[in-house]
């Protein structure tokens, strides 16, 4: 006895013993008609339960035509016992029972084992602890123990029968997943069950991944009425998976040598064209969202320059490296909340929301030292103003290598925003989509800062004329170091969007500065809209030319085009009317 466990003696076997004498035919009988039954009467699930968990138990003891048979019975089951003991089994982890008293018990061990390697043996048929005679729990080693012989072609069988029970589980991903992954085994024998399966589906997405597995099935066959039926289905589903198929049976009908077969290799390329249209469709909608989210990113990022542009006159160059601050901060925030919450749970999930924030703070503060101990003194004065900010860039630049490393550091998703959303076979992640939804917040929260309260009535009023404010009694001194600390903040809170789509490094800032100066002459100096129309354009061409042209290429070719635009246009998409111009 060990630890309220009961270790078996050496007059106990243990481990496969051989095959048992067992009817196998009246094991399948059996079997299949209990599995019919529970199709038929939902009432009788738990004595179907049991039944097939009992024939599982009983194919570990016959001959191997008996076992394939039951085994494929079997991948009717829904049971989840049955399902772990044919998973068991195929990876060499099942093992037979003989106790002095008792029948031969077909088990696993458990994945808990104590100080000496021993685990509990849980017994496949109820799934509780296997006892011996004195009714104490058996602990063995799986060392010791001789797992139920197997085979290649047992192993192909339970592979099979694993593949078709995944087709009726509870999780419509799993289902779905299932589906089409014995599709493209084009094996005839799934025909039947994906037919089955498809008349009580009621989830669409795996109704069409049902469709669309039968249909890549029918491919396969050898009459030509069957794969144009098949074709016609992919051809309606536009299934992009099927292409080399279709180009196969196409090239297969049009062979030296081969039957001609005009219709056929017509609906394979009727159906192939259906298929590279939508591809076509697809990409082009995907790029799209991609560009979208980096224009996202960098319109947060030109708002911030456009405020601080447009009022001040400085050329920031450091404002990228603000960017880099604002993508650090969410850095160290995750590992704050790593620290106390541990890297998953509710409670680090929560950390994007906290970086955000502390990115706004971090990268604002920043600002507001740099404008009060050295910008404040530069006005005026555009040159020594761009000279000055890009040596503070290259200081910060440096200080995050030496705080960080010149490595990027990685900084991960929470739960709420991996993976993405599919329509029409379009992904849409969901930190992009976070992004996007960010820079809708953060427009829309500077648009009422600047028109609906006091402090944005003070900055338009220095932006249209810095005298006049200043004689009505507006600090103008004040109101610059507030707007350059809340431009530097918004291009905290960028970078801490881009840490959700992109690589963080400490040249990080130098990878978007050009763009965001771009966006801001081409959208009207100052201008809220044309900040917002310009990123929208910057970002989304950038990423619709670079497939084609390459990310080299493509930022030329956008910046080409934007000195070509301003030479027709100086004063940019939308004009920033003001008496100060005006003089």
């Amino acid at each position: 006895m060990r630890d309220g466990y009961h270790t078996p003696s050496a007059r106990q076997p243990v481990g496969n013993q051989g095959p048992r004498p067992c009817s196998a035919a009246g094991l399948l009988c059996r079997l299949c008609s209990l599995l019919a039954l529970a199709a038929w009467f939902p009432g009788s699930t738990a004595v179907a339960t049991e039944s097939e968990r009992a024939a599982f138990a009983q194919a570990v003891l016959v001959d191997d035509d008996a076992r394939i048979e039951t085994i494929k019975q079997l991948s009717a089951s829904t049971d989840a016992q049955v399902a772990r003991g044919l998973a068991a089994w195929r990876a060499g982890e099942l093992f037979v029972w003989n106790g002095e008293s008792s029948a031969a018990q077909v088990f696993v061990l458990d994945a808990e084992t104590d100080a000496d390697g021993r685990a509990r043996a849980m017994r496949l048929d109820t799934g509780e602890p296997l006892q011996d005679a004195d009714g104490a729990a058996v602990t063995l080693r799986a060392s010791e123990l001789t797992p139920v012989d197997t085979h290649s072609k047992l192993r192909r069988a339970l592979k099979q029968a694993l593949d078709l029970m995944a087709l009726n589980a509870t999780d419509p991903l799993a289902r779905r997943d299932a589906a089409s992954k014995l599709g493209f085994e084009q094996n005839a024998d799934f025909l039947p069950v994906f037919e089955a399966r498809l008349a009580v589906e009621t989830h669409a997405g795996v109704r069409r991944a049902l469709r669309e597995a039968a249909a890549i099935t029918r491919l396969a066959s050898t009459d030509p009425a069957t794969q144009r039926a098949g074709i016609l289905v992919l051809g309606e589903l536009k299934t992009l998976g099927a292409s080399d198929l279709l180009k196969r049976v196409r090239d297969r009908t049009l062979a030296a040598g081969a039957r001609p077969d005009p219709e056929t290799a017509a609906a394979a390329n009727a159906a192939l064209k259906r298929i590279e249209d939508h591809r076509t469709a697809v990409n082009l909608i995907g790029t799209g969202f991609r560009g979208l989210s980096l224009a996202s990113v960098l319109l947060i990022a030109a708002l911030g320059l456009a405020i601080t542009f447009g009022l001040m006159g400085v050329i920031n160059m450091a404002h990228g490296e603000i960017i880099m601050i604002g993508a650090y901060t969410a850095y160290f925030t995750q590992t704050l909340f790593v620290r106390w919450f541990g890297p998953s749970g509710p409670g680090f999930d929560c950390y994007i929301l906290a970086a955000i924030v502390a990115a706004f703070a971090v990268a604002g503060l920043v600002g507001l030292v740099l404008e009060r101990s050295l910008i404040r003194f530069l006005y005026k004065r555009p040159l020594e103003s761009l000279l000055a900010t890009w040596g503070i860039s290259l200081v910060l630049q440096q200080l995050c290598r030496t705080c960080f490393g010149a490595a990027n550091v990685q900084v991960y998703s929470p739960s709420w925003l991996s993976g993405s959303a599919a329509w029409n076979d379009v992904l849409f992640a969901y930190n992009r989509m976070f992004v996007v939804g960010v820079a809708v917040l953060v427009v829309a929260g500077t648009y009422l800062l600047l028109n609906r309260t006091s402090a944005g009535l003070q900055i338009r009023a220095v932006m249209q004329n810095r005298n006049m404010a200043a004689s009505l009694g507006v600090s103008t001194s004040h109101v610059y170091a507030r707007t350059f600390a809340l431009g530097s903040g918004l291009a905290g809170v960028a970078g801490a969007c881009l840490s959700q789509i992109g690589n963080v490094g400490p040249n990080l800032g130098q990878s978007h500065i050009v763009d965001c100066f771009m966006i801001v002459v081409l959208g009207g100096i100052g201008n809220l809209i044309g900040t917002v129309c310009a990123s929208l354009g910057v970002g989304v061409v950038d990423q619709v030319l670079q497939p084609f042209l390459g990310a080299v290429m493509g930022k030329i070719t956008v910046l080409a085009g934007i000195i070509l635009f301003l030479q027709w246009r100086p004063a940019g998409l939308f004009v920033t009317r003001s008496r100060a111009l005006e003089d």
